[in-house]
């Protein structure tokens, strides 16, 4: 009896002293990915940004500097609205992935097959515009590009704005990071799916998986909590640009908040909208023609930190940044928005991820 005492004793002591310790290590992280990002986001009077780390599916760490409105004066939480920008990239992946696995179409289909009227449509496959090795010109480096960008435009007619341009270089040949695929990307969606692009991605992603604060952009429907975008000019900060969203599409025009990018994470991980195959299938390192990694998969950027994979995807649409860093070897999600274009938190969730890499493996 005396000796199952003394374990009792022991084992109460353990339990104290992990008690007292996790919550101490979680606060010391804390402080230290705050002063990151402090260094960065300096100015706690105008605009800011969220960020958030997650491990195993669990919130570790959350906050948010700076004001989501500047006339009034609001400051940022947690749960804002952000444009994510070219992170919609991941969503439209998924959505192609998805019409594959119903056999709706095939990552190897020619483009010809659903825009018969396309120049070299019939070298370019759908596997060369999910993985920006298409060689169509990118939209966005068109001088012209400031004659449709307020302009409601389909898809159809944001397609031929760009088709007959000359293209860069032959299918397969390079990898060059590429809006313009994604935008065709789109239309397939559309023309295949019998469903706007705003509707499959809603319905078939947002609803199913339970992503509440997720929309198709909008300047013009209220959305609760959005924070107002921003940029920086010589004499201080202005509104942001005006863009229809109908021009950046399938890539570029979702706005979401961290906790749904969280929920979003965990249905990839769990093959909530795809099986195995065809989830893998988004994180393949794929080839050039000359057998050259480019380091893309279909959607994702893939590349390393501190010698852990990473699967990486920023976006930059004008008054917002963000970035997202998952760590599928140890389950780590890093995401960071920011309602100035002037405030890139790329480097800075790189950083935090680094750190939490770091005292993961203490």
């Amino acid at each position: 009896m005396i000796q199952s005492h003394h374990y009792r004793f022991i084992y109460a002591l353990l339990f104290l002293f992990t008690g007292a310790i996790n919550p101490v290590y979680s606060q010391d992280l804390s402080e230290r990915i705050n002063n990151l990002i402090v260094t960065e986001i300096k100015d706690k009077n105008g605009p800011g940004g969220v960020f958030m780390v997650a491990k195993n599916d669990a919130i570790i760490y959350q906050n948010a500097f700076g004001k989501a409105n500047l006339e009034l004066e609001v400051p940022l939480t947690t749960d804002y609205v952000f444009q994510i920008g070219s992170m919609t990239k991941q969503f439209t992946a998924v959505a192609i992935m998805m019409l594959q696995q119903q056999g709706i179409l095939n990552t190897n289909d020619l483009l010809s097959k659903y825009i018969p009227d396309f120049p070299s449509g019939d070298k370019i496959t759908i596997h060369h515009l999910l993985t920006h090795t298409s060689g169509i010109k990118d939209f966005t480096k068109m001088k012209s590009i400031k004659d449709i960008a307020q302009k409601e435009m389909t898809p159809k007619m944001m397609v031929d704005f760009f088709k007959n341009e000359p293209v860069d270089f032959l299918p397969g040949e390079k990898f060059d990071y590429n809006n313009s695929g994604y935008v065709i990307l789109g239309y397939i969606i559309e023309l295949v799916s019998d469903k706007t692009y705003e509707d499959f991605i809603e319905n078939d992603i947002f609803k199913k998986i339970g992503m509440t604060q997720s929309y198709y952009a909008t300047d013009r429907q209220i959305i609760s909590k959005r924070a107002y975008g921003y940029q920086k000019k010589e004499s201080g900060y202005v509104n942001k640009t005006v863009i229809n969203y109908s021009v950046p599409f399938a890539s570029g025009a979702i706005m979401s908040t961290l906790k749904d990018m969280l929920t979003w994470q965990m249905a990839l991980n769990n093959n909530t909208l795809l099986n195995t195959e065809n989830t893998q299938k988004l994180f393949n390192n794929y080839s050039l023609n000359n057998g050259e990694a480019t380091n893309y998969g279909y959607g994702w950027h893939l590349k390393k930190i501190n010698k852990s994979d990473s699967r990486e995807h920023g976006g930059s649409i004008f008054g917002y940044k963000s970035m997202g860093i998952y760590l599928p070897g140890e389950n780590i999600y890093v995401l960071g928005f920011t309602n100035c274009d002037c405030i890139s938190p790329t480097v800075l969730t790189q950083n935090i991820a680094k750190l939490v890499l770091e005292n993961s493996q203490k």
